[in-house]
């Protein structure tokens, strides 16, 4: 079995070209019908306001598939902590056998949810020259903005978290790394009302975007409800929107906002499209510029079995890696 360490996996894998549209072929094959996902397997830890995820699928063809193990725990930056940890074990589709064990410690989930925020945009945003914003100032809202510059040009990014001091050093980083003009607003209500595309990035457990806020042409990337006590989105907005979109409907009816806004008569979910049949080509992302768009992340077990096995390629090809063999390790 091969083992990866994080160094290792951050220095050749990265929210790319390559991993986009790796995970886009997820989704398509998801879409295709091709994919089992089993439900996703979840402790919490409310004390600590700590969750630990896993989640696996199964692609027809493909050899491996991946087990992830991802936490998050949303008060260790108050330790001097990453808020998300985790790691991936990619196991054989013919022998059952563990091939790999990436100890990424929740990178390649940062990588793969960017990317799959990337694929919504590409299909939901609307064309050309964007102003783009985040709600959310941890490390997935600059992942966020990093894979949406990907498949948009960017004219400016809007920056909003309830802690200013870390909405200014995230407009930093974008600023400085994606070569854009970033900026703190006052408040969420001017991310959403100023931007073209907005990526909401929270642990929120109240909602950060209410339905008046919404604009003709504006898309919304929702991807921090990944649990029922969560939610980004008010009550109306996803009936304000044209298109409703999410990455898996069995998923998002227990875990996202589509949960809250079907529960609350909002909403039919069978008017509900998934991202996969988009990637797939069964269904058109974006019908005109004035639409508005919402798309519902929860996460889905492809995008970790997709990842992991771009990961593992790239990083053999790269010479990385030790084995072990019996109980031994070895440095190849």
């Amino acid at each position: 079995m091969w083992i990866f360490s994080k160094k290792e996996i951050q220095r050749f894998v990265a929210v790319d070209g390559e991993a986009v549209d790796t995970v886009e072929r997820g989704f398509a094959l998801l879409g295709e019908g091709k994919v089992e996902t089993p439900p996703i397997l979840r402790v919490d830890f409310p004390e600590v306001k700590g969750e630990v995820d896993v989640k696996t699928a199964a692609v027809k063809g493909l050899p491996f598939f991946a087990i992830k193990i991802s936490s998050g725990f949303f008060l260790n930056p108050e330790k001097g902590l990453a808020s998300g940890s985790g790691m991936m074990v990619l196991i054989r589709t013919d022998t059952g056998q563990p091939e790999a064990l990436l100890l990424d410690d929740g990178y390649l989930t940062d990588v793969r949810t960017a990317a799959a925020g990337a694929v919504a945009a590409r299909y939901l945003a609307r064309e050309g020259r964007v102003r783009a914003g985040v709600i959310g100032a941890g490390g997935q809202a600059y992942f966020q903005m990093k894979g949406l510059s990907l498949v948009r040009e960017l004219e400016s990014v809007s920056v909003w978290s309830p802690t200013r001091e870390r909405a200014e050093s995230c407009a930093r980083k974008l600023a400085q790394e994606l070569q854009v003009d970033a900026m703190v607003a006052p408040d969420a209500q001017a991310v959403v009302r100023e931007s073209d595309i907005v990526v909401t990035a929270t642990p929120a457990e109240k909602p950060v975007v209410q339905p008046e806020w919404l604009h003709s042409g504006l898309h919304i990337t929702a991807m921090g409800s990944d649990a029922r006590h969560k939610r980004e989105l008010g009550e109306g907005v996803l009936a304000a929107a044209d298109r409703v979109v999410c990455d898996l409907k069995s998923q998002c009816l227990q875990f996202g906002e589509l949960r809250a806004a079907v529960e609350e008569g909002a909403i039919d979910p069978e008017t509900v499209t998934e991202l996969g049949e988009l990637a797939a080509k069964a269904e058109t992302g974006r019908k005109h510029p004035e639409e508005i768009t919402v798309c519902d992340l929860t996460g889905t077990g492809v995008q970790d079995t997709m990842i992991a096995i771009h990961a593992y390629l790239t990083l053999r090809e790269h010479g990385c890696g030790m084995v072990m063999i019996r109980d031994n390790y070895k440095k190849r």
